[in-house]
């Protein structure tokens, strides 16, 4: 048995600049790997079946998963069509939350299959066939902390923070935001603000690639945490609104931000201590509120092969 650690994100910068020729949003952002991880295990098979089980029954098993998706795609781009798998996903992080976690599984099974089955794959082509899974999955497979451009799927590395900064995440778990609802609302509110042509587009990736935040991630020169979806989710979601004014009345974080399209949010903080500190801060009104929390220290990397 084979098992993958499939860690969340959070989005520390999510600019949507405007429309592409193919109808997608052009995206600017930074992305980071966090501790707080799923888990899925591969055993062989000798029938030619891939199957995935869960242990969460909420969650759909079945070719509509991501985890089924990057298996079928890797097994037909192998042209192996007897190999099997047997899979078991431990979930961990919430569904619909803005973390990245189906896309996080998506790119466990990439990795987890492509040693389990021997394939020898390079990780930029696993990059490439995550690409066709979905705009988080290619970063998923990279992790750490990451510019993400076009719609996600163009990386960048980032120099690692050598501070141990960490985010205290909040979130409701009776809601869950839809990420093409998020991204159309933003039309229909922001259009009239959109940039116009790849010279404008160009020009912000530049400014992102020089702010002097990314130089690298520390706490004496902490990022701003803009996310362009959070005024359009906030604005119908009552559970985005609650969390932020929450995080708002911890003394010590460097930021406070929506996670994605929501409803994740997080605050940013210095160290571990102080995170863990805030997290029993507020424990009682997280409660009170219905808000479950993660105390997370940052990652340095993607999925990876744990056993």
């Amino acid at each position: 048995m084979l098992t993958v650690t499939a860690p969340a994100k959070v989005n520390l910068h999510l600019e949507v600049l405007g429309l592409r020729s193919d109808g997608f949003h052009e995206l600017a952002m930074v992305m980071q790997s966090i501790d707080l991880a799923d888990s899925l295990q591969f055993t062989n098979t000798a029938d030619a079946q891939i199957t995935l089980r869960c242990d969460d029954s909420s969650l759909s098993t079945g070719a509509d998963n991501l985890v089924m998706k990057a298996a079928e795609l890797l097994r037909a781009r192998s042209g192996f069509n007897e190999l099997g798998v047997s899979m078991y996903l431990e979930k961990r992080i919430p569904i619909g939350a803005g973390l990245a976690g189906g896309s996080s599984d998506g790119a466990a099974a990439l990795v987890g299959l492509n040693a389990l089955w021997g394939l020898g794959y390079t990780a930029e082509t696993l990059e490439s066939m995550a690409a066709e899974l979905g705009s988080d999955v290619p970063f998923c497979v990279a992790g750490g902390t990451q510019l993400c451009f076009g719609r996600g799927e163009l990386l960048e590395p980032v120099p690692p923070t050598s501070e141990g900064l960490a985010v205290l995440l909040v979130k409701d778990p009776l809601v869950s935001v839809s990420t093409p609802w998020a991204y159309q609302r933003c039309k229909e509110r922001r259009e009239q603000d959109y940039l116009q042509g790849e010279m404008a587009f160009e020009q912000r990736r530049r400014d992102l690639r020089e702010a002097p935040w990314l130089q690298p991630l520390r706490a004496g020169c902490p990022p701003p945490l803009r996310n362009d979806l959070q005024v359009v989710v906030a604005a119908e979601t009552q559970a985005v609104q609650v969390s932020l004014q929450l995080l708002q009345t911890l003394p010590t974080p460097l930021a406070i931000a929506m996670s994605g399209s929501g409803p994740s949010c997080f605050a940013l903080f210095r160290d571990q201590d102080q995170c863990d500190q805030a997290a029993a801060d507020l424990a009682p009104q997280l409660k009170a509120a219905g808000l479950r929390a993660w105390a997370c220290s940052l990652r340095s990397d993607g999925v990876r092969i744990a056993s």
